[in-house]
């Protein structure tokens, strides 16, 4: 058993994300954490070994799902969920131990697609053979097409805001360049430019009216850090949001109330448990379009926010050189 494992309010601290989805915060993390570190402490089993896991009780939730009828349903409702348990468990027994790897990242996130894909097809074909209702089968391809849509769309908008972000940070870079640059003198050109001038008394001139010692030695005020605002714009438009903001993130809760994880649960629990599996994929699937489509709104606010911003750069460059 290792000993070098903090008690579980250290280890919440460690392993749990500052925002997730409320699905998580509320119904997983309570479980998985001290899952997590009764795991760490007396086995050594490692994270990719618990993915393996979650992959295959996902494969297990969809061989239920296949079957059709109701308990099953509810059966496999049971299972996907405990593979979702052990799915978030992967990622913080890594943080807790070291253990994580770029390759375990590839695994979770290719087993993560499966998973959904085998459940929405086992699912969907299940309900299709009980009812003989066609509609399920364009189901199965909405829920697998909807999957792959939100993860495409969050892998572009962090590239987007990444590119923004470090576009700013080069041009604020080459502006504090520039002002360095303009406030900065040699002696040597001074009394190239204008060799009548004594530099020496007109120095010690402006050092006694402005009184500054005449000393190398004197320290340099320190400048504040200038803050990038890029959802200025989208805050303006919503002030509610930064109320709503601050109340979920007090309880760790992200402000994307519907994310894949709420999709997935809509579809793989929340409909097999109350025998309304398509009812609830379709509500499931709105939903979730409606925070992509938010998110994407947002993002295209920000990006206003952004061509501001290297504007008013462009205008402090043009500033300096005049």
């Amino acid at each position: 058993m290792r000993r070098d494992i903090p008690p579980l309010d250290e280890v919440r601290r460690i392993t749990q994300k500052k925002r997730d989805a409320w699905w998580t915060v509320i119904l997983v993390d309570p479980v998985a954490t001290p899952l997590v570190r009764w795991t760490a402490m007396r086995t050594r089993i490692t994270p990719n070994q618990i993915t393996w896991g979650a992959f295959l009780l996902g494969l297990v939730s969809a061989a239920f799902f296949a079957l059709g009828d109701w308990q099953w349903l509810v059966a496999g409702a049971v299972v996907y969920h405990f593979s979702f348990i052990l799915d978030c468990m992967d990622g913080k027994v890594a943080r807790l131990t070291g253990t994580g790897s770029v390759f375990g990242a590839w695994l979770d996130f290719v087993f993560d697609r499966i998973r959904v894909m085998a459940c929405a097809v086992a699912l969907m074909g299940g309900q299709f053979h009980r009812t003989g209702d066609a509609f399920y089968i364009w189901a199965a391809v909405a829920v697998v097409a909807l999957d792959t849509l939100r993860y495409i769309n969050g892998l572009e908008i962090f590239k987007i805001r990444h590119t923004m972000r470090k576009q700013i940070k080069v041009r604020m870079r080459a502006a504090r360049r520039a002002e360095n640059e303009a406030e900065l003198a040699f002696m040597e050109d001074l009394l190239r430019d204008n060799p009548e001038a004594d530099i020496e008394q007109d120095m010690q001139k402006a050092q006694s009216e402005q009184g500054v010692p005449e000393t190398p030695e004197a320290p340099e005020p320190v400048s504040k850090r200038q803050v990038i605002d890029l959802h200025q714009e989208f805050r303006h438009k919503f002030p509610a949001y930064l109320r709503a903001r601050s109340f979920l993130l007090r309880h760790r809760i992200r402000t994307h109330l519907v994310s894949g994880i709420e999709f997935q649960m809509g579809v793989f629990m929340i409909g097999p448990l109350f025998d309304v599996v398509l009812p609830a994929t379709i509500v499931s699937g709105a939903l979730l379009l409606v925070f992509e489509l938010a998110i994407i709104y947002k993002l295209l606010l920000s990006t206003r926010d952004f061509t501001r911003t290297i504007d008013s750069f462009e205008e402090r460059k043009l500033i300096a050189a005049a």
